[in-house]
């Protein structure tokens, strides 16, 4: 019960999470402006460390030992923890980007997912952006559930139900999941994307996660390639990656890293956010 109770933070704690969700979404925005062709993965990352110094912020992702960028790139078959560098988009690949930033020893965690425009090839934009659109969609799924869940299990359950329902033989990854978030980028508990047999913790006003689908469009094996970082699928299909940060409080809940709080998202939903007070 002890370990439960310290996964929940007081309303003021929530409040401070509220700007380093919003730098972080800044982040994404700038960077999303970026993906085009002929546009370099370390452009990106030097376009989300311009805001992360503007805004007077550090990026948490340089705080993982060993990690030197301010985000992830991943690109086509790769779904998560990609290295920025040298690499160029293409028309038509799909680019799933993750970012987050600490302000004043509060985290914000997002991801999204852009497919560059190809016009030479619109089967394979078309087959790619409808894995972006289930992705995001399930998170939205999620976060729904979140609102009236009893338990955190409730958001897998959810998440997975959104995935089948799209009528498409999609993998969810099994072996990467969300998570807490906080004082650290990753805090307990663990947020699955899939129904598992226990419930998981109560929800309840304090709870703060970040919930992210990982989803491809074959098999959910996946292999860690020889940089140690970037996950790639084993059959070589695409993957798509998207995140936000959301906390429970006691008027409802609150996308910390969509400027809207998440209204447009949860709309389709029947979920109207609530701002923090």
């Amino acid at each position: 019960m002890v370990l439960r109770r310290g996964i929940y933070k007081s309303p003021a704690q929530l409040r401070g999470m509220i700007e380093p969700g919003l730098i972080t979404a800044g982040m994404l925005d700038a960077v999303r402006a970026l993906i085009v062709p002929g546009t370099t993965t370390l452009q990106l990352d030097a376009a989300a460390a311009a805001v992360v110094k503007a805004r007077g912020a550090l990026s948490n992702f340089q705080m993982v030992r060993g990690y030197r960028h301010t985000i992830c790139v991943s690109v086509n078959d790769e779904v998560v923890h990609g290295i920025p560098g040298e690499r160029v988009l293409e028309p038509g690949d799909i680019v799933s980007v993750d970012a987050g930033a600490e302000y004043r020893g509060w985290n914000g965690d997002s991801a999204i997912t852009v497919v560059v425009p190809d016009p030479a090839r619109p089967e394979l934009v078309a087959a790619r952006e409808e894995l972006s659109r289930v992705t995001e969609g399930s998170l939205w799924a999620g976060i729904a559930a979140l609102a009236s869940a009893k338990h955190l299990g409730e958001v897998g359950g959810a998440v997975q139900d959104y995935i089948e329902a799209s009528g498409h033989d999609y993998g969810i990854l099994r072996d990467y999941v969300g998570h807490g978030i906080g004082r650290r980028m990753h805090e307990n508990p663990s947020v699955f994307n899939y129904r598992v047999p226990a419930p998981g913790p109560e929800v309840r006003p304090g709870l703060a996660v970040a919930i992210e689908p990982m989803v491809v469009g074959g098999s959910d094996e996946t292999f860690v390639g020889d940089d140690d970082w970037t996950v790639s699928t084993v059959d070589g299909t695409d993957g798509s990656h998207w995140e936000h940060s959301v906390a429970v409080h006691d008027g409802g809940i609150w996308v910390l890293t969509a400027p809207d709080g998440g209204a447009a998202g949860l709309a389709a939903f029947g979920v109207t956010p609530v701002p923090i007070d």
